[in-house]
């Protein structure tokens, strides 16, 4: 099992910034790829940026350029550096792991944009 713990998210202003953190625990020796998901209400939950443990990164299109996804391999943690926040990306933020094929989660943060 992957344990996978967010934080980091709150409310805040229209253009303000957030860095999310989500730390794993557990079995990561196998893990081949962490990233971060959303979900906004009444929507299905959706990519936003993944990286792979060759370091390839994958950004949702529409987030590329205030997005940034990072990684400490030391700590088992990965962030996400959001800049320009819009209220549209009002949503809980999912942290996934993902190891032989099975997709762990956290229990996600909520970050709310608005004035």
């Amino acid at each position: 099992q992957v344990q996978l713990v967010e934080s980091g998210g709150g409310l805040v202003q229209p253009g303000g910034s957030l860095r999310l953190t989500c730390t794993a625990s557990g079995s990561i020796f196998r893990v081949n790829g962490m990233g971060w998901y959303r979900q906004a209400p009444g929507k299905e939950r959706e990519l936003v940026a993944r990286i792979n443990t060759d370091a390839r990164i994958i950004y949702a299109d529409s987030l590329k350029g205030r997005f940034t996804i990072s990684v400490d391999n030391a700590e088992n943690t990965v962030y996400l550096q959001m800049n320009s926040l819009k209220p549209e990306d009002t949503a809980v933020y999912y942290c996934n792991a993902q190891r032989g094929g099975i997709n762990f989660w956290g229990k996600g943060t909520l970050v709310t944009v608005s004035s």
